[in-house]
């Protein structure tokens, strides 16, 4: 924050002392400036524009860049379970305990002491049950749980890590791009897999187009002009064709 507060300053104080510059050059300039002068000067203050700009845009990026990461610390006890069935006045952390010590192995010692919070995440009343938020006491138990995930297969559960949405994002992103298979999570970071076989983590989307670039949009094609058909007396590229009226069929005068 202090260093973009500091690029914000020197960079109005090179505004002013431009501007003034610029001022005081046509007050004391007696001819009227030529149109070549003035295109050199706008396009020497465009340039300082452009350039002012992307400089606020890349410490903008790397501040958000650190904030994100910052979160991701903040939930680093955190972890998402879909696809409890919700009840009426449930305890959630109940609940919660009861599914780990029947789903993951050596978890008897587990207990709701281990829980900091349990709660549903987002509003009642949808079509699918709400997503269970667990933050755990420690580190150490929320990875034990974390890497026995797999004691959930086939019970229509799963365990994902809560990460921001610009991982969450490039993580959805990548499992578009490369399949559910070559693509997971670890320790708020996506790993994707990229067809040498070589695994990328990253964060955002942007450093995601950097592994696994998103595919192009498919083109509008132009339908190529129709053929010129001269047996029928028919030429669609150059003009309408003009049809011949049948003749009447009448009684013919004497």
């Amino acid at each position: 924050m202090d260093t973009l507060k500091q690029s914000l300053a020197d960079l109005s104080n090179h505004f002013s002392t431009s501007m003034a510059a610029f001022q005081e050059g046509l007050q004391n300039s007696q001819a009227t400036p030529s149109t070549e002068r003035l295109a050199a000067e706008f396009a020497t203050f465009r340039a300082f524009i452009m350039t002012a700009l992307e400089s606020l845009q890349q410490q903008v990026l790397l501040m958000a860049q650190q904030m994100d990461r910052q979160e991701m610390q903040s939930r680093r006890k955190m972890l998402l379970l879909h696809g409890v069935k919700e009840e009426k006045k449930e305890d959630t952390a109940a609940v919660v305990v009861k599914i780990i010590c029947d789903h993951f192995k050596d978890s008897g010692s587990f207990s709701a002491s281990d829980i900091s919070r349990c709660h549903r995440k987002g509003r009642l009343g949808g079509d699918k049950p709400r997503s269970v938020l667990i933050k755990f006491k420690d580190v150490a138990t929320r990875d034990q749980i974390w890497f026995a995930k797999t004691g959930l297969k086939s019970s229509g559960m799963v365990l994902s890590e809560f990460l921001t949405k610009p991982r969450h994002d490039a993580f959805m992103a990548a499992r578009q791009r490369v399949g559910v298979s070559r693509c997971w999570t670890r320790n708020g970071s996506v790993v994707v897999q990229s067809p040498d076989g070589k695994q990328h983590r990253v964060t955002t989307l942007g450093e995601l187009d950097k592994v696994c670039p998103a595919p192009a949009s498919p083109t509008a094609r132009v339908s190529p002009t129709p053929p010129v058909i001269r047996d029928a007396k028919v030429v669609v590229a150059d003009k309408p064709a003009s049809i011949a009226r049948p003749k009447r069929a009448g009684t013919v005068r004497k």
